[in-house]
């Protein structure tokens, strides 16, 4: 077994770009597997200045002529993934190479209404989820009361299940004060679902573990990223499941010791949608002008994004917990013009220095930033492929990265066309 299999992990809070990358490393893989999460991934992938955005379908579907699997840890809207396929189809894109595990739990409708519900009942407790229904979902998982695709295949188990969830969730709902849902109705709807998505279910397991045994390239992408964690992110305000590389054993079947590398996207800078604290957070014209420069608003939700300074407490963080091999660095053009680039190299909390992240960070105020200072560059660098043709400072900057976390950063991106990347250092398989 060679150095065969990659994993595609965020860093930050997500919006790192890993669309782009994945899309970019796609054509050379055997296999594209999502690992985690649900259609509240926003992955931005351009090809030839026509944007895609993908929210529950692997980035790599655009690409990618091997199998695009959506893995067991993924939670699945069926309507919304028919919609990203019909909606792909009409741009030209053919999806017979798109398949569901088995195991994948199934995004119901009452779990929307739920993820409503609570969402309005925090009030300004609001953790700030995209009410998908993602959470609910993975709380029946973990209850052991939910639906998987496999159960579509069986209308009578999947019937049993229904009726107990449906009685469940409806009194769930009519103490938040929200309609209820009709059983015969929801079993109608989704056995006529699954006439349009059974011969894409498969025992992903298997498949892609056989395919690594005989040397296919495989390709892990997670949606949301390490801040976002639900174990190791800035926990209330994280996501329902685990968008680490250990995220990939336990949402695909594969065993950590089959995983050659971990590349880690790192956005050149730092953004978060939603709530929760955000140390680096500028409130102010250069806040602004990251924004601006960088389109800085959410795929998925439209939000604007909130922007600050790179914080390398949280790159050292990402580096520890994913066990990166490598860095991909992101979106350094939009740094282009600052005279003075700012980085967060430590927290001071109560007159203590923190250099890691803290388990139980508090809200970003009750804390003082300890910043480095480099210097920025002017010239344009959205064009350059070599590493050696950019400017002194830009190097430098890069360079900074690179020592303070101990992690080589192998392609840096400077444009969102899946051409404007410059490597740094081999990508095996997928760059050639």
């Amino acid at each position: 077994m060679g150095n065969n299999t990659f994993v595609i992990v965020g860093t930050q809070w997500g919006d790192e770009g890993k669309g782009k990358i994945i899309d970019v490393l796609s054509p050379k893989a055997d296999y594209v597997v999502r690992f985690q999460g649900g259609n509240n991934a926003g992955h931005t992938v351009v090809v030839n200045d026509e944007k895609f955005i993908l929210h529950l379908l692997p980035s790599g579907i655009i690409n990618s002529a091997g199998k695009c699997i959506i893995g067991a840890g993924v939670v699945v809207d069926i309507e919304v993934l028919l919609t990203e396929i019909d909606e792909l189809e009409k741009r030209g894109k053919k999806l017979d190479n798109l398949f569901i595990d088995e195991r994948a739990h199934i995004i119901m409708p009452y779990h929307i209404e739920i993820d409503k519900a609570k969402e309005e009942a925090m009030g300004e407790n609001k953790i700030g989820t995209t009410q998908r229904g993602i959470g609910p979902c993975y709380i029946d998982k973990i209850a052991r009361n939910g639906i998987r695709i496999g159960d579509l295949l069986d209308p009578e188990r999947f019937r049993d299940k229904l009726t107990w969830n449906v009685n469940e969730k409806n009194d769930m709902l009519t103490r938040y004060g929200k309609g209820i849902f009709d059983l015969e109705e929801l079993y109608e709807k989704f056995m006529k679902l699954a006439e349009k998505i059974k011969f894409r279910i498969i025992d992903a397991v298997v498949e892609i573990n056989e395919g690594i045994e005989d040397g296919k390239t495989v390709l892990f992408e997670g949606a949301q990223a390490l801040m976002l964690d639900i174990d190791y992110g800035t926990y209330p305000y994280v996501t329902s499941s685990s968008p680490t590389s250990g995220g990939v054993t336990v949402g695909t079947g594969v065993a950590p010791t089959k995983i050659s590398r971990v590349l880690g996207v790192m956005k050149a800078y730092t953004t978060r949608v939603g709530e929760g604290p955000f140390p680096t957070e500028l409130e102010n014209e250069d806040g602004e002008t990251l924004r601006k420069v960088g389109h800085e608003f959410g795929a998925t939700t439209g939000r604007p994004r909130r922007c600050g300074w790179l914080d390398l407490v949280i790159g050292r963080y990402a580096v520890l917990i994913d066990g990166l091999t490598d860095i991909v660095l992101t979106k350094l053009d939009v740094l282009t013009g600052f005279e003075k680039i700012k980085v967060a190299v430590g927290y001071e909390i109560d007159g203590k220095v923190y250099h890691s992240y803290p388990g139980n960070l508090r809200k970003s105020k009750d804390l003082k930033i300890i910043y480095d200072e480099l210097e920025g560059w002017k010239e344009d660098i959205t064009q350059i492929k070599n590493y050696e043709d950019l400017p002194e400072s830009c190097k430098k900057y890069v360079e900074y990265i690179e020592k303070k976390l101990k992690c080589k950063i192998s392609m840096i991106s400077v444009g969102p066309e899946r051409s404007q990347n410059i490597y740094r250092y081999d990508l095996g398989e997928f760059v050639k």
